[in-house]
């Protein structure tokens, strides 16, 4: 009983949609932590006056539900999932952000009951902050990737969870700011907090790849650590 919830512990992490499910049933904040793209994007965004709306496949569905919330379409012009895309986004704006991994866990977290953070590196101590005055307990989801998730598909599948470096890394600030706070750490999440190092971010996996297809300076805007004060919060469907 309490097991899988890691029940004890201020603070508690587990991956994807998996982990969501599981520490939804206790958590009363849950931060998804996408740092390759999605956080870094949203907080970007959210750090320049705009708002977030996570959609989680660019699809029909999709682009019907951002035209109807009257938002801006990431892919359609020159804002992109790419965090180099917003750094001059302009304050005030509603961009619908596409990604099956970060957009879809925040819907997949709010349906839980619980708050609902977007965490990165960027923003890893204001993120915490937040999730702190909110009350526990405080449930870091790490988003991983999916194998085999085409954005532009019908979403009939997931694909199977693939846990990455940047996201662990991303988790594991966020908890060491929460520990820095007085908070209990489950043996997860101390993990995490006792295996950040920022560098990693840009040789991992995720990382190589992104720099090897010339996208390194969306890479380096990701492997920043706490110089944003930004902690969106989702209310109503929308990270601000």
């Amino acid at each position: 009983m309490g097991i899988w919830e890691q029940t004890g512990s201020d603070v508690r992490l587990d991956w994807g949609a998996e982990g969501v499910a599981a520490l939804g049933r206790e958590c009363a904040v849950l931060v998804v932590v996408d740092v390759l793209s999605f956080g870094t994007t949203t907080d970007l965004v959210v750090g320049r006056g705009g708002r977030v709306l996570p959609v989680r496949w660019r699809d029909e569905r999709g682009v019907a539900r951002a035209r109807a919330a009257g938002a801006v379409i990431a892919g359609e012009g020159e804002f992109t999932l790419r965090p180099s895309s917003v750094t001059e986004i302009p304050p005030g704006t509603l961009l619908a952000l596409p990604s099956p991994n970060g957009a879809t866990l925040c819907d997949a977290a709010a349906a839980t009951g619980a708050q609902v953070l977007a965490g990165c590196l960027r923003n890893a101590s204001a993120v915490a902050a937040k999730a702190a005055e909110a009350g526990g307990p405080i449930g870091l989801i790490a988003a991983g990737e999916r194998w085999g998730v085409n954005i532009f598909g019908q979403g009939e599948t997931s694909g199977p969870l693939r846990p990455c470096v940047e996201d662990q890394l991303g988790a594991g600030a966020i908890a060491a700011a929460l520990a820095a706070l007085g908070l209990s750490l489950s043996a997860e999440a101390a993990l995490a907090a006792r295996s950040v190092d920022v560098t990693a971010v840009t040789t991992c996996v995720s990382g190589r790849e992104l720099i090897e297809s010339g996208h390194g300076g969306d890479v380096a805007l990701a492997a920043q650590s706490d110089v944003s004060d930004a902690a969106p919060v989702l209310n109503e469907g929308i990270l601000a």
